[in-house]
């Protein structure tokens, strides 16, 4: 019960507050902003069993917000009701909490709108003849009444914080608070992917979804075509936990964890175990600094999981955060086992280029667009694109190499038979038994000159990191002392000499810690550190795991400790700051798991010892270095997230040069 007390000739008393003052106090809470009026009011359609709803603002939501739906609709004697504090349909008492599948529950949505707006409700059965119409205005009721409307219902909300000119006053401008309001729409509509979402702003239509159920869709209607392009799915299941939904590429990393976007149980929340779950699944593939983009939908017994944390909704307590961590962790990882993560080099295509750059400048100059009617302008513009360019001194036999009904694997054997083996290199490990007859007077050649062996390999279907092309990678050369240059089929690629070595090392510490083969280097005299209580804790906590990682520490009285050995792989790596980093990224865990984010950390140190840029290998050395690269799992990325490989096509080259036009 809500009291307030009264001073009277210097006695204190206590006194029940009216219920104008309470809603009004209950809606200052539940009421942020208008996104908040949104939020519930789209809550409760979805909550109704609607397939369609439309969302409608004016001026940032400030001045109007209209919510329709076509769900079941509120009987006429229960609209009042609806109204109140505390009344909701969604439980009947405290144990329905522990397994409540709704998105709303707490039944004070609609009183605390009411209470800070002027609001107009209008519902009506399946099936029934006649609809209801109630208004509302500051808490108080303005008008009751049968009306005709179709089945579902309307919510109408006006001038917003109407009766709360402070609260009104401290909104943000319409631009910012439509921006709040959208991202809220964008974040229901990708949790409820089957239903029909129509946002409307200002009277122009934001997004409009189909309801079809397809992530992609929707991800590229909300996020646009690079986000779409770039998404791998996820479907990860075990016998406590489903989760499903899809993850950007590494490239496609973002400056904040605002895209990492996860329902529980159909729910939008925000939890930072989930969200480690999801970084941590990308471990060294993502720069740092950089977070990754993410959509998840998690499934789980809603015994497990308490979502009366906070008004809000959007915190969540697990019953076994741990659990949730390595399910979401293992999940997102294995989406990267069998994928291909070499990053390409586009080039753009200047024409299309150009034409964008006219666009813009017609819209810019507000120059009309011919119609399609015009008959005169469409075809002057297609004899202009028909005048041929007049070819260059050296591709007079384009047109004849046109002919050369070629399979894909060809064109490799084909370049090195016109770049004869005069200057051939010999580190060049391509090599071929191709016999040939070509005429080289008068520079024709034909299909039926190339004659090829019977046993071939097909490069379209062999990958460039498989076994199988590994004879056929031709080392071209050093670029700046830093990048290798191999040619394989169609593609050339660019490797990082110190990317690449740092990835080697990486992956060899972890491989020798997972053997238990990790080695000390004893230091002489030992390493004096003095450590808080909070990294004291989770030393001794750790002590095995440190221990495992070739760190040997004894107290050493107080708060100084006595560093005795550190792991061999860290030699010009500062050992003080390495130990204290480590006891850092332990203390930061609460749970008693390994930890393995830290031990990644470590393995990550262990490439001060690689081999850096703008220092000149010798074939044979990065002949290994590329060998040993290629032979990882992920060979993609070094521990920091940098590409380690880049992939540039022949096309794109012969479009830079006009060779293709």
């Amino acid at each position: 019960m809500s009291c307030k007390l009264y001073i009277i000739w210097g006695l204190i008393m206590i006194a029940i507050l009216d219920k104008n003052t309470i809603d009004k106090i209950a809606a200052g809470e539940v009421i942020e902003r208008p996104a908040s009026i949104v939020k519930e009011l789209l809550e409760n359609a979805l909550d109704s069993g609607a397939n369609a709803v439309s969302i409608e603002i004016k001026d940032g939501g400030t001045s109007l917000i209209r919510v329709t739906d076509n769900g079941s609709g509120i009987k006429k004697n229960e609209i009042k009701t609806a109204f109140l504090r505390h009344a909701t349909s969604k439980i009947k008492s405290a144990s329905d909490l522990e397994s409540v599948l709704t998105l709303g529950f707490r039944g004070e949505a609609l009183s605390s709108i009411a209470a800070i707006s002027k609001t107009e409700i209008l519902s009506k059965m399946r099936g029934e003849l006649m609809g209801a119409r109630y208004c509302i205005e500051g808490g108080f009721d303005v008008a009751f009444e049968d009306v005709g409307t179709p089945e579902g219902t309307t919510v109408i909300v006006r001038d917003v914080f109407f009766n709360i000119p402070a609260r009104r006053k401290f909104l943000k401008s319409d631009r910012t608070e439509t921006a709040y309001i959208s991202e809220l729409v964008q974040k229901l509509a990708l949790s409820n992917r089957n239903i029909t979402f129509k946002y409307i702003n200002n009277n122009k239509i934001l997004l409009h979804t189909q309801g079809n159920g397809s992530l992609k869709d929707i991800v590229y209607q909300i996020y646009g075509k690079n986000a779409a392009s770039s998404i791998l799915e996820i479907n990860y299941e075990n016998e406590n936990i489903k989760i499903s939904g899809c993850v950007g590429k590494p490239e496609f990393c973002l400056a904040n964890r605002n895209m990492e976007i996860i329902f529980i149980n159909g729910r939008y929340i925000k939890d930072k175990y989930v969200s480690r779950g999801i970084e941590d699944g990308f471990a060294d593939k993502m720069m740092q600094h950089k977070y990754p983009f993410a959509i998840l939908y998690i499934t789980t017994d809603t015994h497990s999981v308490d979502i009366n944390v906070h008004p809000g909704k959007l915190e969540v307590r697990f019953e076994d955060p741990e659990y949730i961590y390595n399910a979401v962790k293992d999940a997102v990882s294995e989406v990267f086992k069998n994928e291909a993560l070499i990053r390409q080099v586009k080039i753009k295509d200047e024409k299309k280029a150009n034409n964008e750059k006219y666009y813009k400048y017609e819209q810019k100059n507000d120059l009309k667009a011919p119609l399609k009617s015009d008959v005169k302008y469409y075809a002057e513009k297609k004899t202009a694109e028909k005048i041929p360019k007049p070819p260059e001194p050296f591709e007079v036999k384009r047109s004849a190499d046109k002919n050369i009904n070629n399979a894909t694997h060809y064109n490799t054997i084909y370049d090195s038979i016109i770049k004869k083996d005069e200057h051939k290199s010999e580190q060049d490990i391509y090599k071929s038994d191709i016999k040939t007859d070509i005429d080289f007077k008068n520079n024709d050649v034909t299909a039926e000159t190339v004659s090829v062996p019977h046993k071939k390999n097909n490069f379209s279907q062999v990958s460039f990191l498989s076994e199988e092309a590994k004879p056929y990678h031709r080392i071209v050369g050093q670029l700046f002392n830093t990048y290798w240059i191999i040619e394989f089929d169609d593609k050339m690629y660019f490797i990082d000499q110190h990317a690449a070595h740092e990835k080697v090392m990486y992956e060899k510490f972890l491989k020798q810690y997972k053997d238990a083969q990790i080695t000390s280097q004893l230091l002489s005299p030992p390493l004096i550190i003095t450590l808080s209580d909070i990294e004291a804790e989770a030393a001794y906590r750790y002590r095995d795991y440190l221990l495992k990682l070739g760190f040997e520490f004894e107290n050493f009285g107080g708060k100084d400790y006595s560093v005795g050995a550190v792991p061999s792989l860290l030699p010009s790596v500062s050992k003080e700051s390495v130990f204290k980093e480590v006891l850092s990224g332990l203390s930061e865990i609460n749970t008693d798991m390994e930890p393995i984010s830290v031990i990644e950390k470590i393995a990550s140190m262990s490439c001060k010892a690689a081999v850096k840029g703008n220092q000149r290998l010798s074939y044979s050395e990065a002949d290994k270095l590329i060998d040993e690269l290629l032979s990882l799992k992920n060979p993609y990325n070094c521990p920091h997230g940098r590409p380690t490989i880049i992939e540039m096509t022949k096309y794109d080259l012969e479009k830079k040069f006009k060779r293709i036009v």
